[in-house]
């Protein structure tokens, strides 16, 4: 089967490997559709991603049909979203050996490529039902909108936020945003932000504001848009192992709430990535735009670049099989 393996900082290959063999409790599934996340590229561009064998094969958003069983529930046909954890994910490869219940059936008529997407909303679904949030009547700002903060503005507007006033570099993305419910979006390659924020504010702050991207550029805007008495939700994967610029005098002062939220791979029951498939079976979100590249696994080291640089106007690179 073809796969792709990471050999180096910034350098992904497609190879051929053997087809995985599956324990008791596992599903060999052929892969239909993977996506290329906001963690594989911090871990490729950033650092060695963690390994899960003698090589390197990564992926952990993926679509496809199981061929083999081990595991009560689930036969050969059947069509599952795959949510292993970051660490152990291989979903961009053509078969993946993945355990049961790391898998949820999929029955509907809506196309597998779209059902994709579930995997990155269902994360930021179980990130606002891990600390549930009062939105009702506040202004909440969110920082990056790849498809983690577009969910976000999106989540947020139906839970009630008064506003969602967001940022990005890309003009696509931003476009995006204002379709899924963005009151203000900001181009932050010609705009500051938060002065933007406090503007739209007069001068108050956001009463929620989500931080996306995980760059140690962005992670100080979290603390600067904060309104007095905000909850601050750190969501972007950190680069690397160092530590952030924290100012815990301001935190105080301001007396902001703030907390993280990881591993919804490993929630009871998985309810946060079904309700995302409800989501989008139900056409309550429009998830079309966001499959903006699907490239073959073949040309995986450009969809890298691609998804990395943000160029063509990527919204979300996936591969297809």
């Amino acid at each position: 089967m073809k796969a792709a393996r990471w050999v180096d900082t910034g350098r992904v290959v497609c190879e051929e490997v053997p087809i995985p063999s599956i324990a008791d409790g596992d599903l060999l599934v052929r892969t239909a559709y993977a996506s290329i996340c906001g963690s594989d590229l911090h871990a490729v561009f950033l650092g060695a991603p963690p390994r899960n064998g003698p090589a390197v094969y990564i992926g952990h958003e993926g679509v496809g049909e199981v061929v083999e069983s081990r595991c009560t529930g689930f036969e050969p046909g059947d069509h599952v979203l795959t949510v292993p954890h970051f660490t152990f994910g291989r979903c961009l490869a053509e078969y993946q050996a993945v355990p049961g219940s790391a898998c949820i059936p999929l029955t509907s008529a809506v196309p597998l490529s779209h059902l994709l997407m579930a995997q990155q909303l269902g994360t930021v679904i179980y990130a606002l039902r891990w600390h549930p949030l009062d939105v009702v009547g506040k202004d909440a700002a969110v920082i990056g909108q790849g498809s983690a903060g577009a969910f976000f503005t999106f989540l947020l507007k139906r839970a009630g936020a008064a506003r969602v006033l967001v940022s990005d570099k890309s003009p696509a993305r931003l476009a995006y945003s204002r379709a899924l419910g963005a009151d203000l979006a900001v181009d932050v390659g010609g705009s500051d932000f938060p002065a933007a924020v406090h503007e739209a504010t007069s001068g108050q702050g956001a009463g929620v504001v989500v931080e996306a991207v995980g760059s140690r550029e962005t992670f100080p805007q979290s603390l600067q848009l904060a309104a007095m008495g905000a909850t601050v939700v750190w969501f972007g994967l950190p680069e690397g192992a160092g530590d952030y610029p924290f100012s815990f005098a301001e935190f105080f002062r301001r007396r902001l709430t703030a907390y993280s939220a990881s591993a919804a791979q490993g929630e009871p029951g998985l309810e946060s990535f079904r309700y995302a498939i409800r989501l989008i079976e139900d056409g309550a979100i429009d998830v079309g735009p966001l499959l903006s590249h699907m490239l073959p696994i073949e040309e995986v080291g450009d969809a890298f670049r691609i998804a990395h640089d943000r160029s063509d106007s990527a919204l979300k690179v996936s591969i297809k099989f």
